[in-house]
């Protein structure tokens, strides 16, 4: 099987017991920021 390529893609979704909105909108765009910098070196591509 010569050039074969296999693609896996997954999707997470993180979510606490009754939907709590646990996540505060003063530090969300750096958590989210981190988590981003935490999937980019860890050499994954999207």
């Amino acid at each position: 099987m010569v050039n074969t390529y296999t693609q896996i893609h997954i999707h997470t979704i993180l979510a606490v017991q009754n939907r709590l909105s646990l996540i505060q909108l003063a530090w969300k765009d750096e958590l989210f920021k981190y988590i981003t910098g935490i999937v980019q070196n860890s050499g994954i591509n999207s």
